[in-house]
C-alpha cells in the first residue's frame, strides 16, 4: 500500500506549531529533569509512536511513568506503573499556561513532584510557561499531518542507517527545535568548542553527520529536510547534493545546512527514493570532506 505525503503549508499551521512546540518543551523538560544522562542529550528527546509523541518511561521514587501526546484521541496521557492513568484533552484554545498548570498538577496528583526550568529554550518566545496565554492554537488535522510525515520520515531514516556499522543515534525529536533527527558518528572526538555553551559542547563532542526534518520556522518558513556535518570541513559545500537543482547548501549559524524542501519530496515521482538519495548525498559529502576513517 502506498502512502501519500500530506501537505503541510507553514503559514497555515504556524500558530499550532508554536503552541505544540511549547507543550513539547514542557514535557521534554520533565524528561530532562528525571532521565539518566546519555551522550549528545539523547536522554531528553521524545520518540514517535503509532499514536503520537512519547516520552519513554521515567522513574520517580518507586514509580515509573511515561507521557504520550495521543494525536488520534487528541489528549495527553500520563501512564503510571501502578496502573493509574491521567487523560488531559488537547484542544484549540488550550493555552500554554493552562497546559503547564494542568500537566504539572496531574503529575503531583499522581505522586510525582518534579521541578523544571519553566520557560522556553532555544526559540524566539520568552514568556514563562505559567504566564503564556498567547499561544493556544490546536489544529488537530494539521497536527496529524505533521505527525504522519514524521512517521514516514522516521522509516526512511531507519533505511538510510541500514549498513552503517558505526555509532548511530535513534531517530528522535529534539524538543528545543522541534526537529526529527538522526546522527551517525565517525568515532573520533571533535575539536573543543571554547565559545560553545554546555548544550552545544555535549551535542557536538564527536564528529557527526546528521539528517533531520523540521516543519519550518521564521528563518526557514517551510517544512524541509536537512543534513550537516560537524565539525564542518572547509570543502563540504563544494560537494554536490542530490537531487540537483532542488537540494542545496545554505548558510546557517556560521556553517552550512544542506536543505531539501519537503515540497520537492512530496511532489517527486518516488518520494522515498528522493529523500534517501538526499540523505546519501549529504553523508557521502561529509565522509569525503571530513576524511572519515573507513569502517573496521
Amino acid at each position: 500500500m502506498s502512502f501519500t505525503l500530506p501537505a503541510l503549508p507553514y503559514e497555515a499551521w504556524e500558530p499550532t506549531k508554536r503552541t505544540m512546540h511549547l507543550w513539547a518543551q514542557i514535557v521534554g523538560k520533565v524528561r530532562l529533569a528525571l532521565a539518566p544522562h546519555r551522550n549528545h542529550w539523547w536522554h531528553i528527546t521524545l520518540h514517535l509512536t503509532a499514536r503520537g509523541l512519547y516520552s519513554p518511561p521515567l522513574r520517580y521514587g518507586d514509580l515509573f511513568f511515561d507521557v504520550t501526546f495521543d494525536f488520534n484521541e487528541n489528549e495527553l496521557v500520563i501512564t503510571v506503573s501502578d496502573g493509574r492513568e491521567h487523560h488531559m484533552p488537547l484542544h484549540d484554545g488550550l493555552s500554554v499556561a493552562t497546559f503547564y498548570r494542568d500537566f504539572m498538577q496531574a503529575l503531583r496528583d499522581l505522586g510525582i513532584d518534579v521541578t523544571i526550568r519553566a520557560r522556553p529554550y532555544g526559540v524566539d518566545m520568552s514568556t514563562p510557561f505559567a504566564r503564556d496565554e498567547e499561544h493556544h492554537s490546536y489544529d488537530s488535522d494539521a497536527i496529524r499531518r505533521w505527525w504522519h510525515i514524521m512517521l514516514w520520515t522516521r522509516d526512511v531514516y531507519e533505511q538510510h542507517a541500514d549498513g552503517f556499522i558505526g555509532k548511530t543515534s535513534p531517530v528522535h525529536l529534539f524538543w528545543h527545535s522541534l526537529d526529527l533527527a538522526m546522527g551517525q558518528y565517525s568515532g573520533r572526538r571533535a575539536p573543543p568548542r571554547p565559545q560553545a555553551n554546555r548544550v552545544e559542547r555535549e551535542a557536538y563532542s564527536h564528529e557527526v553527520i546528521a539528517v533531520g526534518f523540521w516543519a519550518g520556522d521564521p528563518n526557514t518558513p517551510m517544512p524541509a529536510y536537512y543534513t550537516y556535518t560537524a565539525p564542518e570541513p572547509p570543502t563540504l559545500i563544494e560537494l554536490p547534493l542530490r537531487p540537483p537543482g532542488q537540494a542545496s547548501w545554505q548558510p546557517s549559524g556560521g556553517g552550512h545546512l544542506g536543505l531539501l524542501p519537503f515540497s520537492s519530496v512530496r511532489s517527486a515521482e518516488d518520494p522515498r527514493g528522493t529523500l534517501l538519495d538526499f540523505c546519501k548525498s549529504g553523508f557521502e559529502a561529509g565522509v569525503s570532506a571530513a576524511k572519515w576513517p573507513p569502517p573496521p
